[in-house]
């Protein structure tokens, strides 16, 4: 698979948000995710209470036709030869590096997985100055809460005001920007009035810690009622 900056990434002037559907940890949450609209898959191999193993995720999707969805496999200060030892076993579209990464460590990710490397941003002070860092090396960016203690998963949100900064930032480079932490049904039209390239949703979407199709079907309906 090519590494090339097209992988992966969408263009800004796409007039849909996409949807990532992150944190899959069971066959029923995949079989939930590949009947839904989104147009990524997200798995976490890392530290998390959604984390998973490279066996589980082959095992779930063994049955399953991807169609037009995209895997995105989600690291955290992760080895370069541990994330590309994944990339073989798994069809991952997109590694996601989500912890403190350095541009020279994602630059060579991408050169050992093959695969396009998205990099989350911790919303806070110097975040957009970090961001800055990765432009020509990053294929795409999550922007995500700053939670003492943890890389994401929180379910807690950032001030969206700040969204519009990062998306001109994602712009400037040429790749799209997701916005993640925190979003729900409840709250989701508030977020696209900034209209974000993309949304990563995990606990926004479960209920008693699965995968909701109802949930996901209110995500879906406000994003297509919001760009009628």
């Amino acid at each position: 698979m090519s590494s090339g900056r097209s992988t992966g990434c969408l263009e800004r002037v796409t007039a849909v948000v996409r949807l990532k559907y992150c944190g899959n940890r069971s066959a029923g949450d995949v079989q939930a995710a590949l009947a839904s609209g989104a147009d990524y898959l997200g798995f976490i191999f890392a530290a998390s209470r959604r984390n998973v193993s490279p066996e589980e995720v082959k095992r779930w999707l063994a049955p399953a036709s991807l169609g037009d969805k995209q895997l995105v496999g989600v690291f955290v200060n992760a080895s370069v030869d541990r994330i590309a030892a994944v990339a073989l076993q798994l069809p991952l579209h997109v590694i996601q590096c989500h912890g403190r990464e350095t541009p020279a460590e994602l630059a060579a990710v991408k050169e050992a997985a093959q695969r396009a490397v998205w990099k989350a941003i911790h919303h806070g002070d110097g975040a957009l100055e970090a961001m800055k860092q990765y432009a020509g090396v990053a294929d795409g960016y999550v922007v995500d809460s700053r939670v003492a203690g943890a890389w994401g998963g929180t379910g807690v949100s950032f001030d969206w005001e700040a969204v519009p900064r990062y998306l001109e930032e994602a712009a400037r480079q040429g790749v799209p920007c997701f916005i993640a932490g925190g979003i729900t049904p409840d709250n989701v039209e508030r977020l696209l009035a900034y209209r974000p390239d993309g949304i990563d949703i995990s606990s926004g979407i479960e209920t008693d810690g699965r995968k909701d199709p109802a949930k996901m079907k209110q995500i879906e309906e406000k994003v297509q009622q919001y760009f009628k």
